[in-house]
C-alpha cells in the first residue's frame, strides 16, 4: 500500500484525536448505552439508537485514524529546501486582487484550508509544486481562473 506524507504536527494531531477517541469518547459512549438499556424496551428507545449510531461512528474513525497512522510517512519540512514541495510554506499574492495569502502544502488528511493547510492533491498545490520566488502560476479553480505570483517559499 502507498504511504501518506504527513508533517510532525498533522501525525500529532490524528494521534491525540485517537488518543481521545479511545480513551474518553469510546468510554463515555458505552456508559451512554448502558444507561439507556437500563430503561428498558430497547425498540423505541431513542437515548439507546442515538448512542449506539455514535458508537458507530466512534468505531469507524478509530479504524480510520489507525490506518492512515499506520501508513503515514512522516516527513520534517524543515530539512528541505529549494522549490515548493510537500511541508512547504508558501506565500502567495493574487495578481488580480493584490490579496496575499499563506498555505502550508500538506498531506490529504491533515489539510484543512481555515488553517491554511493545503491538500497537496489540490489544484493550486499542484500548480505550485516545481516553481520557484517569483514565478507566476495559473490555476484553473472551481471559480474560475486565478493567477498567482509566488512571493516566498519557507521550509519551517
Amino acid at each position: 500500500m502507498d504511504k501518506f506524507p504527513m508533517t510532525r504536527g498533522g501525525h500529532a494531531a490524528l494521534e491525540t484525536e485517537l488518543k481521545k477517541l479511545k480513551s474518553v469518547e469510546r468510554p463515555s459512549v458505552i456508559k451512554a448505552i448502558a444507561e439507556a438499556r437500563e430503561l428498558g424496551d430497547l425498540k423505541e428507545n431513542a437515548e439507546y439508537h442515538s448512542a449506539r449510531e455514535k458508537q458507530g461512528f466512534i468505531e469507524g474513525r478509530i479504524q480510520e485514524l489507525e490506518a492512515v497512522l499506520s501508513l503515514a510517512e512522516v516527513i520534517d519540512p524543515t530539512k528541505l529546501s529549494g522549490t515548493v514541495k510537500f511541508g512547504a510554506t508558501v506565500t502567495v499574492v493574487d495578481e488580480d486582487t493584490d490579496e496575499e495569502k499563506t498555505w502550508q502544502i500538506v498531506g490529504q488528511h491533515e489539510a484543512s484550508i481555515e488553517k491554511g493547510l493545503l491538500n497537496m492533491s489540490s489544484p493550486i498545490a499542484r500548480a505550485l509544486i516545481g516553481k520557484e520566488e517569483g514565478d507566476s502560476v495559473e490555476v484553473r479553480t472551481p471559480g474560475g481562473e486565478k493567477s498567482y505570483e509566488i512571493l516566498k517559499i519557507a521550509f519551517i
